[in-house]
């Protein structure tokens, strides 16, 4: 992994981090109202930014979590497996669109991990927090969404990471 990729991730990471402490008092709920998971959506247009993404999730989980064990287990498991999921189907699911439509689809379903971890924790009813726990990851995914595509429009999330692959490519050809 090249140094821009890994200080594009430590921003990415940090920006999450950043996100989930102004809205701290409804990320942590049985709701899960966390606008910082908008960034899941960055996997569709790189898969190098799960790094980024994880480590976003591990430490806001680390620093802000009033249950940190269990969310440190469950929280970055279901991010790690939701963003699997995404990477894997993106050979077979064409335009960010599609993709992130399904990304949001995969993040909503897979609240029933963290839906587990409140019963586990709080013993909070599973079937109804994992209702409510996925209706607002759908919430912050769907409007995310667009928001993410119109920053890539003006950013370009795939060069940001990969145009220092390609200039180093391009110094080797010329020389």
């Amino acid at each position: 992994m090249n140094i821009k990729t890994i200080a594009v991730n430590g921003i990415v990471a940090a920006l999450y981090i950043a996100v989930s402490f102004v809205i701290q008092p409804f990320g942590f709920t049985n709701v899960q109202f966390r606008v910082s998971e908008m960034f899941n959506h960055l996997i569709v247009f790189n898969k190098k930014f799960i790094y980024g993404i994880v480590l976003g999730v591990f430490l806001t989980n680390l620093f802000f979590s009033p249950m940190v064990a269990y969310d440190l287990v469950f929280g970055v498991g279901q991010s790690i497996v939701a963003l699997l999921v995404t990477i894997f189907s993106m050979r077979f699911i064409k335009g960010i669109w599609a993709r992130m439509a399904f990304n949001t689809i995969v993040f909503t379903f897979t609240m029933f991990i963290i839906a587990f971890e409140l019963n586990l924790a709080f013993g909070l009813p599973f079937l109804f927090t994992w209702l409510t726990t996925a209706a607002g990851e759908l919430v912050v995914m769907v409007v995310g969404a667009p928001i993410m595509y119109a920053i890539n429009k003006r950013v370009n999330f795939n060069k940001l990471i990969e145009t220092s692959v390609s200039i180093a490519k391009h110094k080797v050809i010329s020389q």
